[in-house]
């Protein structure tokens, strides 16, 4: 079995930890086009934040992570902030799996949406959030989040806001 097939069969979906933050960190770097945190942000994201967050771990190693909050507006609104796959993952449903690792928990039961933000061109991000809406039997929806000049002073593309749901993660 290649090592690709092996790395997502092995996985094992665990509740982050502050020790996965560097980790974590290394992970967004070498996972273009995200945009990298400070490694501070990413132990918040993997200590406070750890209820709706999710790493990958094979043979001890990170190879996916998944960050997200629920939005204090909207507590049944999951907001995915980033995921990413190592590249020896990639093309195996990884990233789907994280997800629904997420909505999953006893702690997840209430969330019936999911927000997050692609840029027009991330294609495996859109692909990402399509598939998933698909089997949520689920709608998905796209609006302008954040405009590349009046949001990012011209120094990063437009953030899409796409929105899926209603939906009910105890189907899954």
């Amino acid at each position: 079995m290649s090592t690709k097939k092996t790395a997502l069969l092995t996985a094992e979906l665990v509740m982050p930890t502050a020790e996965h933050g560097a980790a974590v960190h290394k992970l967004i770097a070498e996972c273009p086009p995200l945009d990298t945190n400070s490694m501070y942000c990413n132990l918040l994201q993997s200590s406070h934040f750890a209820d709706t967050a999710v790493a990958a771990i094979v043979d001890e190693q990170l190879i996916g992570f998944i960050s997200g909050y629920r939005i204090p507006q909207r507590p049944n609104t999951l907001f995915v902030w980033q995921v990413a796959v190592g590249e020896q993952a990639r093309g195996q449903g990884l990233a789907q799996r994280m997800l629904k690792a997420i909505l999953m928990r006893e702690s997840s039961h209430d969330i019936n949406h999911i927000e997050t933000t692609i840029t027009a061109n991330n294609r495996a991000s859109w692909a990402l959030f399509e598939s998933l809406a698909r089997q949520l039997d689920t709608n998905i929806s796209s609006s302008v989040m954040f405009e590349r000049q009046q949001h990012f002073a011209d120094q990063h593309d437009t953030e899409m806001l796409v929105r899926i749901g209603p939906f009910n993660p105890i189907t899954l």
